[in-house]
Parts: structure tokens; sequence; C-alpha cells
């Protein structure tokens, strides 16, 4: 497993910290998605979705259906990206965003940290 990138936003006081893992095997998810829980203790949401050739997955981690894993996967599918991860941690700022606003910021920082 391999960081390739790593980005912030903010939107209404809430911080999106985005990451990208290139991937070897599946088991490399779960150390991932553990070692950032572990350090992002006081996070809201941890959002994922991941991407191999045969196989994929994603979580909303308890966001509103289909507003933040789908997103993130949706992307990884138009790039054609495959042995790759995305999380994005959440730390809620205290002002509601809204879905449309939520989908776009999920897509958004998913996309600062996928594009070259």
């Amino acid at each position: 497993m391999e960081l390739l990138k790593e980005n912030t936003l903010e939107i209404k006081k809430s911080k999106f910290i985005s990451y990208a893992y290139a991937l070897d095997t599946e088991k490399e998810i779960k150390e991932i998605i553990a070692a950032l829980k572990k350090e992002h203790k006081k996070a809201n949401h941890l959002v994922y979705a991941y991407k191999f050739a045969n196989t994929g997955g994603k979580t909303d981690d308890k966001e509103p259906s289909g507003s933040a894993g789908s997103q993130i996967y949706n992307l990884l599918e138009l790039n054609n990206l495959n042995n790759i991860l995305v999380v994005v941690v959440r730390y809620f700022g205290g002002t509601k965003l809204g879905i449309g606003l939520l989908t776009r910021t999920y897509k958004n920082a998913a996309l600062t940290v996928i594009k070259k």
C-alpha cells in the first residue's frame, strides 16, 4: 500500500480530509481504515470506496445513503481506476450541509486526490 495523495477541504466549518492509496490486496483496506480511525478518533465519518479490476466496494459510514461512498466509487469507475482506495474523513463543523452540497463536497474531495 502506498499513499498517493492527501488533501483537505473546508466547507461551512466541516473539514473533509481525503486520501488516495494504491493497493495490492483487499486485506490492505482493513489495515488502512483501522489506522485512519486511530489517527482521526474524533472524526464523525470515515467514508471510502475501493476498486480492483473485478471487485469493489463502498461505504457511506452513516452519511445519507448514496451521498458519499457512491460518489467516490463512481469517480473511480469514470476514471477507469483500479487497485485504489479513496477515503474521505469528515469532521462535522456544526452546520448541516444539505444533501446536495454534501454530495458535491464528497465528490470534490475525492476528485482532488485522484486527479494527477
